[in-house]
């Protein structure tokens, strides 16, 4: 017997993904057409390439130029990513492109230089975040930053910077007037913290760890007071050799203060490590704060042994 509530589910989800693609690439659109182009700023990477082209060249002929310029990614993506990559990628290409020559001939937007950098950088790093958080690509720079990571160890974030420096210097150059090149990356700077934003979310999560003599006492005031979820983790000591408990504790960063502050009231000597989380996920689901913070909380046990 098939199931069709399942398939009913995926069906809903696939097309929830490429709506939000569309919507992102919509918006991304808007920023070049609207804001940046008119005003003889740029984007990074393959887009900022095409716009130099086009605006030397033949300013019509931008969603080509930015199409052509990507293909050879898309068989980077295809061959040493993976294959099921480069549809929602070749989507989201396909969608920005014609919502370019859509926008072509609409209306532009003239205003102060702040107006536009913080205006266009917080649409275009949007639209952008929410082509990457479902799953899609809008620059082959970000395959190639991919590979070369895989290759040479160098970070995403590391290789995409250069690249877009590069961008920019070589308009800054062509154009005589290096002002562009130095708006073109502030703008590409805002975009580049909206993309967190819509990607990590506006709600920092961090994870504590705590090693103390007195764990059993801080575990049950961390349930009890802050009515916060831990997981206690069963470790030895790499020195000492002894036997000890490992809480771990997802925290919101505005309860962060608090939780230390309990903790050290136990245990002044307590060993504290914190680290950033990007996601939270139980069961599938991402945590909501509702659920961060829920009075139904759970101690769950795991045992290890660390060495």
């Amino acid at each position: 017997m098939v199931k069709t509530r399942p398939q009913s589910k995926s069906f809903l989800n696939l097309l929830k993904t490429y709506l939000y693609i569309t919507f992102g690439a919509l918006l991304t659109a808007i920023s070049i057409e609207l804001f940046l182009y008119p005003n003889n700023l740029i984007d990074g990477g393959i887009v900022g390439i095409s716009l130099i082209i086009g605006r030397y060249t033949v300013p019509e002929l931008i969603p080509v130029f930015f199409i052509c310029l990507n293909l050879p990614f898309v068989y980077l993506a295809y061959k040493y990513i993976r294959k099921s990559f480069i549809i929602p990628m070749g989507t989201a290409i396909i969608l920005f492109s014609l919502f370019l020559a859509l926008l072509q001939n609409g209306p532009k937007f003239h205003g102060d230089p702040i107006e536009i950098i913080v205006l266009g950088g917080a649409i275009l790093g949007i639209g952008v975040g929410l082509v990457i958080r479902h799953g899609g690509c809008l620059d082959g720079s970000e395959i190639l930053a991919i590979i070369t990571n895989k290759r040479y160890g160098f970070t995403v974030g590391q290789v995409v910077l250069l690249f877009n420096i590069f961008v920019f210097t070589a308009y800054g150059i062509i154009s005589l007037d290096w002002h562009v090149g130095v708006k073109s990356l502030l703008t590409y700077i805002v975009a580049f913290k909206m993309i967190d934003l819509v990607i990590v979310g506006l709600d920092e999560i961090k994870s504590v760890n705590v090693i103390s003599a007195h764990s059993d006492r801080i575990a049950k005031k961390v349930l009890k007071e802050l009515q916060l979820g831990l997981t206690i983790t069963q470790g030895r000591g790499g020195y000492s050799g002894s036997n000890t408990e490992i809480l771990n504790i997802i925290v919101e960063r505005l309860d962060l203060a608090e939780l230390k502050g309990l903790i050290l009231d136990v245990d002044p000597k307590a060993f504290i490590s914190i680290t950033n989380v990007y996601e939270v996920l139980y069961g599938g689901k991402a945590y909501s704060k509702a659920k961060l913070r829920s009075k139904k909380k759970q101690r769950t046990l795991s045992s290890t042994n660390t060495k």
